[in-house]
């Protein structure tokens, strides 16, 4: 668990004083990739590092382009040295891909990917069953809470209007690999 230790100790450092709310959000995300764990095998830790530092993009010192997924992947690539792997799976992470679309922001995307399906699948799992302030939550519940957040007119809430079919296929995907894994495991 070295290298999600090591997501951990940054993610806290950027988030848990001056947003308190999104760290609590990370830590359930954080502890969401753990319950993936027997389903990921050897990518587990990359999950669980991921998913502690997948909104590092919203600390002011890695605000770039506005877009914190990309923001976030470039912070960790570039500041803090990350394995490639675990940018690509922030920078990718939910509704990134129709958000840098929408903001013009594709080809800065790519300098991340191409992005590991499976991996991209859990962690928006884990993202969407997370709440704002940390609680588990439902996904469809989720997406709707941050479709009334945000209001038609924002780029976040035309992404996630477009991404919500594909999103909710990747919340039902990893559920049926975490299954298939449980009942691998009584067998």
């Amino acid at each position: 668990m070295q290298l999600a230790k090591w997501a951990h100790d940054l993610a806290e450092s950027m988030l848990a004083e001056s947003l308190p709310n999104r760290w609590a959000h990370s830590k359930r995300v954080y502890s969401q990739a753990l319950t993936l764990a027997p389903a990921l095998g050897a990518d587990a830790e990359l999950l669980a590092a991921a998913a502690i530092a997948h909104d590092v993009g919203y600390a002011q010192a890695a605000v770039d382009t506005g877009q914190h997924m990309i923001d976030g992947a470039r912070y960790l690539r570039d500041v803090a040295g990350a394995d490639p792997r675990l940018c690509s799976l922030v920078a990718f992470h939910t509704s990134s891909p129709w958000e840098a679309s929408e903001l013009g922001l594709s080809d800065a995307l790519a300098e991340f990917g191409p992005a590991e399906p499976d991996l991209v699948d859990a962690i928006t799992y884990c993202d969407l069953t997370s709440s704002p302030v940390g609680a588990l939550v439902d996904p469809a519940e989720r997406l709707a809470e941050v479709l009334a957040r945000y209001g038609p007119e924002h780029v976040v809430y035309q992404a996630v209007s477009a991404a919500r079919p594909e999103l909710l296929a990747r919340v039902a995907r990893v559920r049926q690999r975490s299954l298939d894994a449980e009942l691998s495991d009584l067998s």
